[in-house]
């Protein structure tokens, strides 16, 4: 198969001092992209000044091996002028790859405003900031590719995380959302869950684990993804550790009560074991199909 190449092609990649920041734009610019390596060079939880160190050694790496990279050292919630600097370097913008992220991890009853408040800007403000300032230029130029970050954390629940699975879930939403705007200019957006070692997961796995889940296992799901032979968009995909999978929200038969006979407590009680069963579930892939149930069962009023 004939690689799959970025020639010409301009990309942000956000949080991209390390871990899988770093994989996805050392990927892009071996590929032929020109990158803007973004990170802001604190802690992983958010505290700390920044530092240009980060930023600045990955864009070495890509250009002792001839690729092209500017740093950028703003914080996401800046987006506007991370965007700025992809305009001033390179002329465009076309990959956005919203990766940047911080934990601050405590049970909800210890959690603090700041906790919360914190985890919610980086995480899905920062996506928002900067997807939000590249995506008039990707609507002109009828091109964009965008991958939204959230976590298993996110469509799972975890305990200790409910800020960074709130957060995580919202960019679940937004992407899909996004994906349903951006389809018809040629600007798909797609979501991943991806596992891998990085400064944030070593706090919670194990290191010989953190060793074995390398970043670069999962560049490649987010290479396809924003290449011109990718179809797809609105997807939510987990990836790790040479695993991909789609994800779909599954919806079960469910119980359609009748109006006429009056809904109450007692009927959901009664009817509960039919809506948890999940065994002839359908897949519900749109706004459209999930509200199918109700219109019908509002038309046999």
């Amino acid at each position: 198969m004939e690689q799959v190449r970025y020639d010409g092609r301009v990309a942000v990649v956000t949080g991209a001092g390390g871990g899988l920041g770093r994989a996805y734009a050392l990927m892009f610019a071996e590929r032929g992209a020109k990158v803007v390596v973004n990170d802001l060079g604190g802690a992983f939880t958010g505290d700390g000044e920044g530092s240009t160190r980060a930023a600045d050694k990955v864009v070495e790496e890509i250009k002792a091996a001839g690729g092209e990279a500017v740093a950028n050292y703003d914080s996401v919630t800046d987006g506007d002028k991370i965007i700025q600097t992809a305009l001033d370097a390179f002329g465009k913008v076309e990959i956005v790859i919203n990766n940047a992220g911080i934990l601050r991890d405590v049970s909800f009853h210890k959690m603090s405003d700041e906790d919360w408040n914190k985890v919610l800007a980086v995480h899905l403000h920062g996506s928002y900031a900067v997807t939000k300032a590249a995506w008039p230029h990707m609507r002109e130029q009828q091109y964009g590719r965008v991958i939204m970050t959230t976590s298993a954390a996110g469509l799972y629940g975890n305990f200790g995380q409910a800020n960074y699975s709130a957060a995580k879930m919202g960019l679940a939403g937004m992407g899909l959302t996004l994906a349903w705007e951006g389809q018809k200019r040629n600007i798909f957006v797609n979501v991943i869950a991806p596992i891998a070692g990085s400064r944030m997961t070593e706090t919670i796995l194990p290191k010989d684990l953190i060793d074995k889940l390398k970043p670069e296992y999962v560049a490649p799901l987010v290479g396809y993804l924003c290449s011109e032979q990718n179809t797809t968009t609105g997807g939510i995909f987990e990836v790790g550790a040479g695993v991909v999978a789609r994800v779909k929200w599954m919806r079960a038969p469910g119980v359609a009560i009748p109006l006429k006979d009056g809904v109450s407590v007692e009927k959901v009680a009664e009817n509960w074991d039919k809506i948890n069963d999940m065994t002839d579930g359908k897949f519900v892939s749109s706004l459209a199909e999930s509200s199918q149930l109700t219109m019908t069962n509002l038309a046999s009023e």
